[in-house]
């Protein structure tokens, strides 16, 4: 399931998603059709523009394999972004220089905001462990978890955030920025781990275990 395929569904339906159509970007316009297709539909949806099964169902789409939840979809248009390479699109996005401060918590910060239009960031996103703090926290991975990770010392306050997109026996599977310098996926040791968070006004938490799965992905050690 796609942002893409729920947007050409509300097309079809009349709502309105601006110039760009299906360009598989949760941004406000889609958000806003979301919110007014559940509203039309009398829809229960304890935050309405989140896109879950309920949602999914009413507009007669099969939901039949795993619904990645659309901020993973909107991390995911950042892919393969250098801090210096892309210096100009990044640091737009961002709205900091990436090349001189360490940007894995803006990066989810950014993501989150413009997916999760209500949900509360830390008091400061920067801050890699401050997202200790952020929604409510869950005991096992699972796509699109917040997770973070201490970087130095465990008892230090350098740390590292990304979003979990799978894992393996011995590691995380994280899309996050600041990844060699740049946006990626990559491999973190599950002994790194301080925590998982989920957002607080996002669909339910996925119910049962994350399968483990591979990846071609190199492991970070360091995302300074």
């Amino acid at each position: 399931m796609t942002v893409a395929e729920i947007q050409r569904a509300l097309l079809a339906r009349g709502y309105d998603l601006g110039p760009m159509g299906a360009d598989n970007a949760l941004g406000r316009l889609t958000i806003a059709a979301v919110t007014a297709f559940q509203k039309a539909e009398k829809l229960d949806i304890l935050y309405p523009g989140t896109i879950g099964p309920k949602t999914i169902a009413a507009l007669g789409l099969s939901a039949a394999g795993p619904v990645a939840p659309p901020w993973i979809a909107e991390a995911r248009r950042y892919l393969g972004l250098h801090e210096r390479k892309d210096a100009a699109r990044l640091d737009k996005a961002l709205r900091l220089d990436a090349s001189e401060i360490p940007w894995c918590g803006a990066f989810v910060g950014m993501v989150v905001a413009a997916t999760l239009p209500r949900e509360v960031l830390p008091v400061n996103p920067l801050g890699a462990r401050n997202w200790l703090k952020f929604g409510s926290e869950i005991k096992e991975p699972q796509i699109g978890a917040v997770a973070v990770f201490w970087r130095g010392t465990k008892s230090g306050w350098s740390g590292h955030v990304g979003f979990v997109v799978g894992h393996d026996k011995t590691h995380l599977h994280i899309l996050g920025g600041n990844q060699s310098d740049s946006v990626s996926v990559a491999r973190i040791a599950k002994d790194r781990l301080l925590g998982y968070r989920w957002p607080r006004t996002a669909p339910d938490v996925p119910i049962g275990k994350l399968a483990l799965s591979t990846i071609n992905a190199s492991v970070t050690t360091n995302e300074a």
